[in-house]
């Protein structure tokens, strides 16, 4: 029986110590210049002593166009990449392994992050006050088709950067209301033309995308984070979720993809996450990765089923840098409070 301490070691993807996922959690410590700080070392190197076996970054912009938080680190350009050069080589030195995950927020943003109107697949608002700056969300202006070749270059040109600065995999954000998922998601998509309207429309752009990033660097160093059930102040799911899954995740695999992140978002496990990975299951043969502040009971269950390869946390390991060595003692796990939020521990 797979348990959560055996090296991953599946075709295709790269191998790791163990199925223990440090999630992607957005942090604020870059410099004003949006490059990685020796703060940034410190926290990834300790959950790396703390035995994860893969580590997911926080998200990374992709280019200007894309922001919409304070102090976030960008791989935008040479200079960024050479920054989280130190942070790559400290969790290397500690026997991890580490991701670097690639982020364009679409319309969750604002010109004062941007310069100028934020783009997405609509020209829609979205609803809400911006905690990054305490305003409205900008009104964006929805992508021309001519540019969409322009994005999918960005992300090509970060996934690059960030193998050339030896991260041993890239993970595309295409989850959590940011910008891939609002051309996935038919209550934000309004489009009508090629990009709008059918699920086969909606996913293109998707698909497109990781069709430029497979094209750029190896299949075995890429993955992608998708959220189907996510809890908003409630249950948040793609409105044809059935349809949804049976045509893009067939589509992912037949472009070359080897890994999901399937993602919830601080939500429960069995009503989000829990569910969409037992319907991507029989869909998609390379690796699953889920999970959301499961037991160690709970992970090795999901592991034994098979409905996952590896098992992610998020909050338990900003409370608890050693939490799989504290798994593998049975040491208590603390706490997360919220107050940890914005805490290097």
């Amino acid at each position: 029986m797979i348990h959560l301490f055996d090296p991953l070691d599946k075709p295709g993807f790269i191998p790791l110590r163990n199925r223990s996922v440090m999630s992607a959690m957005s942090r604020s410590f870059a410099d004003k210049e949006h490059r990685a700080t020796d703060a940034m070392r410190a926290y990834y190197e300790k959950r790396a002593l703390g035995g994860a076996g893969l580590i997911l970054t926080e998200g990374t912009i992709i280019h200007k166009s894309g922001d919409g938080w304070v102090d976030v680190p960008y791989i935008a350009t040479a200079e960024h990449a050479a920054a989280w050069r130190p942070v790559v080589d400290a969790v290397h030195a500690a026997g991890g392994a580490i991701a670097c995950q690639l982020w364009h927020m679409g319309r969750i943003s604002h010109a004062d992050f941007t310069g100028d109107a934020p783009v997405s697949s609509t020209s829609r608002a979205a609803a809400g006050v911006n905690r990054q700056n305490n305003k409205p969300y900008g009104d964006p202006r929805a992508l021309e088709i001519s540019e969409m070749p322009v994005v999918y270059g960005y992300f090509a040109d970060a996934a690059a950067r960030a193998i050339d600065a030896g991260f041993d995999a890239v993970e595309l954000h295409m989850g959590h209301g940011y910008l891939a998922d609002q051309f996935l998601d038919a209550q934000v998509n309004d489009r009508t033309d090629a990009y709008g309207g059918s699920v086969e429309n909606r996913c293109r752009f998707a698909l497109e995308l990781v069709e430029k990033v497979l094209a750029t660097v190896p299949a075995e160093r890429v993955i992608a984070r998708i959220s189907p059930s996510r809890m908003m102040g409630g249950l948040y799911e793609w409105s044809d979720l059935d349809e949804m899954i049976g045509y893009f995740i067939p589509a992912l695999e037949a472009r070359g993809l080897r890994a999901l992140d399937v993602s919830c978002a601080n939500s429960p496990y069995a009503e989000t996450a829990g569910r969409m990975v037992r319907k991507i299951r029989p869909l998609f043969s390379g690796v699953i990765m889920g999970g959301a502040s499961l037991s160690l009971a709970d992970a090795q269950g999901e592991l034994a089923e098979g409905v996952v390869d590896c098992v992610t946390w998020g909050r338990a390991f900003i409370a608890n840098p050693d939490l799989v060595e504290r798994f593998r003692t049975g040491a208590d796990i603390a706490p997360f409070e919220d107050s940890m939020r914005a805490t290097l521990i």
